[in-house]
């Protein structure tokens, strides 16, 4: 009985980390490419929060494609005079990860 007992635990413990798994690997591929030296989940730094960023395209369809294109090519005047650098190397995979974290508050 301890056995199973002790098996669940593990099986739950493993279930609760790899639910935080997408979020932490989304948190580690945006330090990873220099996103957080001016975005933050809820703060605005340099450029928006990524909360911000998650609200004001909330209701836009076409959003997921727009925020990958603005990741790849860079930009300036959504949210300010202050250009974005782009990240044309970034990989498909990668972008779209990020881009699905960031629209979906960073969380």
């Amino acid at each position: 009985m301890k056995r199973n007992r002790n098996a669940i635990c593990i099986a739950l413990a493993a279930l609760c980390m790899s639910a935080q798994a997408p979020a932490l690997a989304n948190s580690a591929l945006a330090s990873k490419y220099g996103c957080l030296g001016c975005h933050a989940a809820a703060a605005q730094l340099v450029g928006p929060s990524y909360q911000d960023v998650a609200a004001k395209y909330s209701d836009d369809k076409g959003a997921m494609e727009m925020l990958m294109k603005s990741i790849r090519n860079g930009g300036t005047g959504k949210w300010g005079e202050m250009a974005m650098p782009p990240q044309a190397k970034l990989p498909e995979a990668d972008l779209k990860r990020l881009a699905t974290w960031i629209l979906g508050g960073a969380k």
